[in-house]
């Protein structure tokens, strides 16, 4: 296959996961935008939320993947009975997941009173928490029916209702904070309260639209006489557990970096925390491209199709590295015009401005490391990437961010500077793991 062909593929098969992803980071996007109208400190806790919230959903999120290939070989193989189970026991475990993570934050709150963040927004922020946590549950059901109909190549289904998501949490986020729409007043509870319930909605959604849909409700008709067995959860949570660690690093840097913004004071833990955001939202581009090209790899592997390995992997780079050079082109010209859709305090504005031409700068890096990752998955390369992801943001990123901000003392820029180092040793990392593994005989 030429270059060119490969190229068209990846993009066709990414598109839907894209604007899937987008659809869950724009929720907090959402959120963070209407709190800026009400008040700094409401905003502070609805990010100091979202920085917590995030760090265990990713680990949902990973180990709900571990479906797809198994849903995906006992499609081809036309095993409906064995769909049914991995579906069944994959939904119980996702469930169980769900909710030890609830209760791990529930248990674990009284700990952000130990992160020397401002006590208001502290508190603040612990209602607002416990009620997205609950979110855990009803997303631990959507992701697993995602996860089973992109086994079945249906990528589509997750983004319409991710879209119709989206639509809903903007109007519960105005009706909900403002009391507008006949809603009740809630303030800024009310995003946390909008996001809880346009997440039900996810998972709602997901199960009407397999029932109704007449190729995938052949599942359910063998729901009954499907048993929960230890085996097959044993078998997913092996396959899952890889991804979630790898997120978990990941994520937990950042998080760590945002209670190192938030010992600078409110204004300086808004900015970082929009620019963030921002950052995070051309971050999905990658990542929808980072699981296409673990598919198409994943394929073109099982067949011992050396060449189209390399092809499939390089392209994904190719394109990865053009999207996110264009973001960073954006980030230079328009930075100030999106920061302000976040805040009405100058002060927020301009540094969060400033703090997006830092971003600007490691979009390119950002976005190779994810694909690498999702290219390394494809190949059933999991230990050696955990490994780097380690070495990369807890011992080159979180370090290089402390000693810059603070022995340096080039505050917030110090820990942009440090994560932008530790995305550029992964980067490189990855890149030359994959050329290793696609080269050798």
């Amino acid at each position: 296959m030429r270059y060119r062909i490969h190229i068209k593929e990846t993009l066709w098969l990414s598109a839907p996961l894209i604007v899937t992803q987008i659809g869950h980071i724009i929720t907090g996007m959402t959120d963070n935008a209407f709190l800026g109208r009400v008040n700094l400190e409401s905003q502070d806790a609805g990010i100091l939320s979202g920085n917590v919230f995030v760090l265990l959903l990713v680990f949902l999120i990973g180990m709900c993947q571990g479906l797809t290939p198994k849903i995906a070989d006992a499609h081809v193989n036309g095993r409906e009975k064995e769909k049914a189970f991995l579906l069944k026991n994959s939904l119980l475990l996702n469930l169980l997941n769900a909710v030890m993570l609830y209760v791990l934050i529930i248990c674990g709150m009284q700990l952000l009173s130990y992160f020397d963040q401002p006590q208001d927004v502290v508190e603040l922020a612990k209602p607002f928490l416990n009620i997205i946590a609950l979110s855990l549950i009803p997303l631990s059901v959507f992701f697993t029916f995602k996860q089973y109909c992109e086994g079945l190549s249906n990528t589509r289904a997750a983004m319409y209702i991710s879209i119709s998501s989206n639509i809903l949490n903007v109007i519960l986020n105005y009706g909900l904070i403002f009391g507008k729409l006949g809603m009740p007043e809630m303030g800024y509870l009310g995003a946390a309260w909008a996001t809880f319930i346009s997440r039900v909605f996810m998972a709602v959604a997901f199960f009407i639209y397999l029932k109704l849909r007449p190729e995938l409700k052949t599942v359910f008709e063998y729901w009954k006489e499907i048993r929960i067995e230890k085996r097959g959860m044993n078998t997913l949570f092996k396959i899952g557990i890889g991804p979630a660690i790898q997120y978990i690093f990941e994520v937990a840097a950042f998080t760590v970096a945002g209670f190192m913004a938030g010992w600078m004071g409110k204004e300086t833990f808004a900015s970082h925390g929009i620019a963030l955001s921002i950052a995070s939202f051309t971050y999905m581009f990658a990542s929808g491209i980072s699981g296409a090209s673990s598919i198409r790899v994943a394929n073109f592997n099982g067949l011992s199709d050396k060449e189209n390995v390399k092809k499939a992997g390089t392209s994904a780079f190719l394109i990865v590295a053009g999207i996110m050079a264009v973001f960073g082109i954006t980030f230079l010209v328009f930075n100030y015009t999106f920061t302000s859709i976040f805040s009405k305090i100058p002060g927020v504005i301009d540094l969060s401005a400033k703090l997006l031409l830092v971003a600007a700068v490691f979009q390119l890096f950002d976005g190779v490391q994810c694909v690498g990752l999702g290219i390394l998955r494809g190949l059933s390369d999991v230990k050696i990437p955990t490994i780097l992801a380690l070495t990369a943001y807890w011992l080159v990123a979180l370090p290089l961010a402390y000693f810059s901000a603070y022995k340096l003392d080039f505050g917030v820029f110090g820990i942009w500077a440090g994560l932008s180092a530790g995305l550029i040793f992964a980067a490189v990392a990855f890149v030359a793991r994959f050329r290793y593994l696609a080269n050798r005989n």
